[in-house]
């Protein structure tokens, strides 16, 4: 792994995680800006990218 590519996928994560939930055109804008920071950094650490939808890819426990 890269420090790089774990940078990029944590700070896309960050950015997901708070503008997912917003309503507006520009709070949706930014999530997508997050999620495709965050796939950036895993392909380039040889991860597949993440294709759930947000929220959607963990079962309740």
């Amino acid at each position: 792994m890269s420090v790089k590519g774990e940078i990029k996928e944590g700070a896309g994560h960050i950015k997901e995680e708070m503008n997912e939930h917003g309503k507006s055109p520009e709070s949706q804008r930014k999530a997508q800006e997050g999620r495709d920071l965050r796939n950036e950094g895993r392909v380039e650490d040889g991860k597949a990218p993440k294709t759930t939808p947000p929220g959607g890819g963990h079962p309740e426990k």
